[in-house]
């Protein structure tokens, strides 16, 4: 079995773009479909433009889960509040996202671990969160067909899981019913800008007009802005993960340790991925960014893995221009699906080590591997808000692989910022001046 989205895919949501609307959203995964679903909601004109295909890039290559476990505390309160809309979704789309209260597990080895745990969870006590630590005795009745030498672990049981490959798509098609026009296979080339205001957009089907336009790249989302000036310390890391074939039921729960993570999937498989492993291509944005970077990193626990260039096409790739006319072709049409090469070998030992905690399920093997390029920020939180250099533009990106499941939530946000609407939530961590106004860099948790 294949990766199910290419471009040999029909185009599903097909038609001209608007020449003009109300907000211009750029980018088809969940962000950019949430907050098209939400404009249409209130009554707002939106066009949503992708250059290749819905759900395509990350947002139909992640593990699926919707935590609010392990999450900076000013991602907690948006992700409560997207686990309750994912389940009015799940009603508005008659179940067909695979929506399931699974419960995620954190295991561990290490008494740091725990101690990290613990530390995260003192905090998170004050938005009401459902987790608890786990003892090894405790584990043994959370998941009862594992047989590991965790020690412990940290657990929340209200934490839930989607199918990614369904779930965009499906909402996808809600915003559509309710009004959003989508356009697939059309590339904003770049903002059309008068008197230093957004006044929509340029595509590689001409102009739409807009009074706002919400950029929700992914991890196109600073060679976007780069073209109008504007730096944004964004990377992308590749990250690996697979799917088994039918295998026993060894548990109907999620979970991540040092090796490897698992949840299980609708079809009766799971999908696993290695639990740590990044892997990042250098490129002319990571060496102007890296100083950025050195919270985090000296923080420790993120494995990275260096690889010496991006392949052609790739956001920071060594030969993917910065700059470019709005009448020729642009990167995003050169590369309408960035779709990297799995990390086999490490997709292989995941699924090995899934096999080994749980030996009931038997051999395990890989049915399908993939990898996606998740956007990346200095402090792994990511920036949803208004770009002031930029009036007419609001930014939602780099959710450092926390987008999917936090997802409906933060395209509420970036809906009412288009609209000169106040969110429902304290936005200051997600600063877009963050990362150039002098403020420290304070990295999330790392657990």
């Amino acid at each position: 079995m294949s990766f199910p989205f290419t471009l040999q895919n029909p185009v599903e949501h097909g038609g001209a773009p608007p020449a003009r609307t109300g907000i211009v959203v750029i980018g088809g995964g969940v962000i950019g479909v949430s907050t098209a679903l939400y404009l249409a909601r209130a009554g707002h004109a939106v066009a949503l433009l992708e250059k290749g295909r819905i759900a395509a890039e990350q947002s139909s290559r992640n593990w699926g889960w919707i935590r609010v476990q392990g999450r900076d505390m000013a991602e907690i309160p948006v992700a409560q509040e997207a686990q309750r809309l994912w389940q009015e979704l799940e009603r508005d789309c008659k179940g067909r996202l695979g929506l399931r209260e699974m419960g995620v597990h954190y295991l561990t080895h290490s008494e740091k671990s725990l101690a990290n745990y613990a530390s995260w969870l003192d905090a998170a006590r004050a938005h009401g969160v459902t987790s608890r630590l786990l003892s090894r005795q405790q584990i043994a009745e959370t998941l009862p067909g594992a047989r590991s030498d965790w020690i412990g672990g940290l657990y929340t049981p209200t934490d839930m899981k989607a199918e990614p490959w369904v779930a965009v798509p499906e909402l996808a098609r809600l915003a559509a019913q309710e009004g959003a026009r989508i356009v697939e296979r059309c590339a904003t080339r770049a903002l059309d800008i008068e008197a230093g205001r957004v006044v929509g957009v340029v595509t590689e089907r001409g102009r739409v007009k807009a009074d706002a336009v919400v950029l929700a790249g992914g991890a196109w989302s600073a060679l976007f802005l780069r073209r109008h000036g504007i730096a944004l310390p964004q990377l992308s890391v590749r990250s690996t993960a697979c799917e088994t074939g039918p295998v026993p039921q060894v548990t109907g729960s999620a979970g991540v340790d040092d090796r490897m993570a698992f949840r299980p999937r609708d079809d009766g498989g799971y999908t696993l991925a290695p639990s740590t492993l990044s892997e990042l291509y250098v490129g002319p944005d990571a060496l102007r960014a890296v100083t950025k970077y050195l919270p985090v990193l000296r923080q420790g626990g993120f494995e990275v893995k260096l690889r010496a260039r991006a392949p052609e096409g790739y956001p920071d790739a060594w030969s993917t221009p910065r700059h470019w006319s709005e009448d020729a072709a642009s990167p995003f049409e050169a590369m309408r699906i960035l779709s990297p090469e799995p990390n086999r070998e490490k997709a292989e030992a995941a699924a090995r080590a899934f096999a080994e905690s749980f030996p009931e399920a038997g051999a395990v093997s890989v049915r399908t591997a993939w990898a996606g390029m998740i956007d990346v920020l200095p402090d792994v939180v990511p920036v949803v808000d208004r770009v002031t250099p930029l009036p007419g533009l609001v930014l939602a990106t780099g959710m450092c692989g926390h987008g999917f499941g936090a997802g409906p939530a933060f395209g509420r946000i970036a809906a009412a910022l288009a609209t000169d609407t106040e969110p429902d939530h304290a936005i200051d961590r997600f600063r877009f001046a963050r990362f150039s106004d002098g403020s420290r860099i304070v990295p999330g948790p790392n657990l």
